[in-house]
């Protein structure tokens, strides 16, 4: 079955360029740009990913990040990526990046911009990987700081196809950016947001309604609400979830107590991704094989799932139609 899922051409649809930032790599940069960390090994950086929540998790992320600096540094976090997608044939991503947490610290808009656009553009020229990136607003900011940073992103949307919501979800409803996403929107963005990992099933009516997002970034708690369940699988809004996150992040307490299966057995447009793989013990082919262990999936329902990767895509029809083809044949 491992064998299997490594030759799916798979597609990746929640991932943060920040949670594949690595130990080696994290200690690499911080040499480069002379920046102290209060780890002494990378072993010891390690043995720091042990979380009680998202927000314990964001508190170590959001300190890695501090080692990012250069475009060159930016270049380096996102070739990495897409190097292990090439191993592990993921040939379509669709990339969250988190601006606020580095203009914030002084970075300049375009240093990170350019350094992942350089880095996506090689993965497409050398790796034939195919790719988009979605600007996220960090949800724990203010509305203002959103819409100071949709400024910034306007002149670039020929680089940026979407905006996203992530960060600290508990405390800060899709509906406190309504009004930003509205101008997102009429800019011509595609919309998508987190809601229903640590957030209750309101936050997904929220994101669907208010928002009026394409896709709903993990939903696992939709479950909660059997109304959202039928309206999810009518709209065919997709779920973009992250299993082995669900499990470090203790939104589950084992994976067997996952709800993907459950959630497709419903008609939901559910997909597998990764969300921050360095900080959670696995990239897309990790993901999969981890469910498959714990929920006993079938190899169609893993191709299934693949399918559903490109379905829920930013990809034109003609993209979807050729990959989907791709899948169904797959051996």
């Amino acid at each position: 079955m491992q064998s299997f899922i490594q030759s799916l051409p798979k597609a990746e649809l929640h991932l943060h360029i920040e949670g594949t930032l690595e130990p080696e790599l994290m200690f690499q940069l911080a040499h480069r740009n002379g920046i102290p960390l209060p780890y002494p090994s990378v072993e010891a950086l390690r043995a720091a990913y042990d979380f009680d929540d998202l927000q314990s998790f964001l508190d170590l992320y959001y300190q890695g990040a501090d080692v990012l600096r250069t475009e060159q540094d930016f270049y380096d976090l996102t070739w990495a990526y897409l190097q292990r997608c090439a191993e592990q044939n993921v040939v379509h991503v669709e990339i969250f990046f988190d601006p606020q947490t580095h203009t914030d610290r002084g970075i300049e808009f375009e240093v990170v911009l350019n350094g992942i656009h350089r880095a996506l553009e090689a993965g497409r020229t050398k790796l034939g990987i195919s790719s988009f990136l979605i600007l996220c607003f960090l949800r724990h900011l203010s509305e203002e700081s959103a819409f100071a940073t949709l400024q910034q992103a306007l002149p670039h949307k020929d680089k940026i196809i979407g905006i996203g919501l992530d960060s600290s979800e508990l405390g800060h409803p899709p509906a406190k950016f309504e009004r930003v996403f509205a101008e997102a929107r009429n800019a011509g963005f595609e919309l998508v947001a987190h809601a229903g990992e640590e957030g209750p099933p309101e936050y997904i009516w929220e994101a669907l309604q208010r928002l009026k997002v394409a896709r709903i970034d993990h939903g696992v708690r939709c479950q909660e609400d059997p109304e959202l369940v039928l309206e999810l699988e009518q709209r065919q809004t997709p779920l973009t979830v992250c299993p082995l996150s669900n499990l470090k992040l203790k939104v589950i307490d084992r994976m067997e107590d996952h709800n993907l299966l459950w959630l497709l057995e419903q008609g939901l447009l559910v997909t597998i991704n990764a969300d921050d793989p360095a900080y959670f013990g696995g990239y897309l082919l990790e993901n999969y094989v981890a469910c498959v262990e714990a929920l006993d999936l079938s190899k169609e329902q893993v191709r299934q799932l693949a399918a559903n990767g490109f379905k829920a895509s930013f990809l034109s029809e003609t993209d979807k139609a050729r990959w989907l083809t791709v899948v169904a044949t797959s051996l």
